[in-house]
This record gives C-alpha cells, sequence and structure tokens, in this order.
C-alpha cells in the first residue's frame, strides 16, 4: 500500500530525549524544512510522549494515551495542523499507538476524555494512525530530489552507513517505508547527496545496544551489541553513521570512545543524524544551527575533511 507523505499542515513534534542530548537535530530540522518549503509549526504547549517513562514501566497505558490525546487536541483543535512529524522513533512509536488505542478501543477513548474535560478538552477521534503521524526522515525522503538541489559540496569521497531504529520499522512495520531487514529509506537520501551509501552490511539490522533499561541494568551486554555493530561498521571502511534516533544515537556517540579506550580499537567513524547531514550540505551554520558541539565524537575533524570543498 503506497504512504502518502505530507509536506503541508506538519505538527512538528518535540523530543525530551533528542533537545536533551542533541538539540542541533531539531534545529537542524527546522532550518532545512524552512528552505525546502515545508509548512510546519510547533506549540509551545506539547508535552512530552512519556517514551522513556513508558518503556521503564514508570508511566502505564492510560496516562500515555490521557498525555497523547491532549497533544493530539493541542495538534488538530488548536493550530489546525494535524500531520504529526517526529525526530524520535520512541514517539513515533508512542503516538502512533495511542491513536490507534483511541480509535479502536472505545473504552480507552471514553475513560481518555473524561480526565481530558477536567481541563476543558475533548479529543474527537479525528486523527488516523497511519495516516496522521509520520517520521520527520519520510518527509526528507519525499523531498529528496528537491534537497539534492541545494547540496553545496562534493561528497563523494565520503562512504556512509544508516542505522535503522527498532521503534520506527518494528512497532508498526506495515506502515514504515521499506523493511527493517532490508530498510535503504536513509541510503536513498544520501544517494541524492552525493555520498557512497553502504546499502547494506553484516550487522545492519542489530539494534544499538541501549534497550531502554538494557543500558543501565545490564551495561556489559549492551556494550557488548554496540562494539559488535562498530566492528562491522569499520570493517567495511564507513566514515559516517547516520541515526534517526536520538536513542541510537547517543548509544554510539557517547559511547564510541569508552569503548575504544577500553579495547584499544580505534572506529574512525562519526555521527550524525540525518537532518542534521542534510541542514550541513545545504550550508547550515555547524554550531548555531547544526550544534556539533554536542557531540562526543568531534566532528571538526569531519568537516575539515568532506565540507571544505564546496561546490
Amino acid at each position: 500500500m503506497t504512504k502518502n507523505i505530507p509536506t503541508r499542515k506538519i505538527f512538528f513534534f518535540r523530543s525530551c530525549l533528542m533537545n536533551v542530548e542533541y538539540p542541533g537535530v531539531e534545529s537542524s530540522t527546522k532550518w532545512a524544512f524552512t528552505k525546502l518549503g515545508i509548512d510546519w509549526i510547533q506549540d509551545p504547549n506539547q508535552s512530552c510522549c512519556t517514551g522513556l517513562g513508558y518503556y521503564y514501566d514508570l508511566f502505564d497505558q492510560l496516562s500515555t494515551t490521557t498525555i497523547a490525546a491532549r497533544n493530539f487536541w493541542l495538534a488538530k483543535e488548536k493550530t489546525k495542523y494535524e500531520n504529526f512529524a517526529v525526530l524520535c522513533s520512541t514517539c513515533y512509536a508512542i503516538n502512533k499507538k495511542s491513536c490507534y488505542l483511541l480509535r479502536e478501543k472505545p473504552e480507552i477513548f471514553e475513560k481518555v476524555n473524561s480526565i481530558l474535560e477536567q481541563v476543558g478538552m475533548k479529543y474527537k477521534n479525528n486523527l488516523d494512525s497511519r495516516n496522521n503521524f509520520f517520521h520527520v526522515l519520510e518527509i526528507f525522503h519525499k523531498v529528496r530530489e528537491k534537497i539534492a538541489e541545494f547540496n553545496k559540496f562534493d561528497l563523494s569521497k565520503l562512504r556512509v552507513a544508516s542505522h535503522p531504529a527498532c521503534h520506527y520499522y518494528k512497532t508498526f512495520s506495515n506502515d514504515a517505508i521499506g523493511k527493517y531487514d532490508d530498510s535503504t529509506v536513509i541510503d536513498d537520501i544520501a544517494d541524492c547527496l552525493g555520498l557512497d551509501a553502504l546499502q547494506w552490511y553484516p550487522e545492519k539490522i542489530l539494534t544499538c545496544g541501549a534497550g531502554f533499561r538494557v543500558r543501565y541494568k545490564n551495561k556489559p551486554l549492551s556494550l557488548e551489541i554496540t562494539l559488535r555493530k562498530l566492528k562491522s561498521l569499520k570493517s567495511e571502511g564507513v566514515n559516517l553513521l547516520l541515526h534517526m534516533c536520538p536513542n541510537c544515537q547517543l548509544q554510539f556517540d557517547r559511547y564510541q570512545p569508552y569503548l575504544e579506550k577500553k579495547y584499544g580499537e580505534q572506529f574512525k567513524l562519526f555521527h550524525l543524524n540525518l537532518s542534521q547531514l542534510i541542514a550541513l550540505a545545504m550550508g547550515a551554520e555547524p554550531y548555531k544551527v547544526v550544534g556539533i558541539q554536542t557531540h562526543t565524537v568531534k566532528l571538526e575533524p569531519f568537516l575539515q575533511k568532506y565540507l571544505n570543498n564546496g561546490k
């Protein structure tokens, strides 16, 4: 089934983890959206999706769905921008699941509205989990040829690979672009920018290792998985790993130096969210817009080597 990706009436959903760890991803996306003519809006009253708390069993499903319905009301009734675009794959999964439950479970819908009515809101169940919720990368994928027109650099010497996010591909797999075991959506955009995009590598579908609580409850196992992927990427001569999820980016960017020190092996791998790469390629300022100073693996050598050759 063909998926209709909108470029108008975009309700740009903020991610708490992304903005705490890599705020430049959001500013890069807004900068690129504006340059590309994407019609978007944000609402300062939007709240967190509760994703981290939900997957740590700190929020139950009713609380999470009620908070989601409040955000849906803000988008549909207050701003009139009904197409959610998210940067975080967990926000994507949480919002789509909440929307699905509200439409398919009348008892949940009624309970949620009984809570919202206490603060003067009433969600009308007028959003659809497939047709109103999108990952930002899907929008970029739709306009990838236009992105290529704005590219200011020769990136042909940059060998990149992508890391597919679990919560995008596994939770609502029928709604994703492509398949988890053959994901090329990020690679397609990289190709349009003239990069040498590695379509497949042995550990491509391996998780990042974070697993929410796994990182903290069983850190050796978590980092063992991360190390396996880093080794696989190194063996393929990859220079840059492109991300679509803040938790994945955090796992690789924050822990790569730790693993290099522990095992005495250098991976020489840079990390960027797809939005950051797009913004850089289109000429965004690296610090003020892209926020490279928030990264653990320093990106100044990357800029000097690969983005010092304007067309």
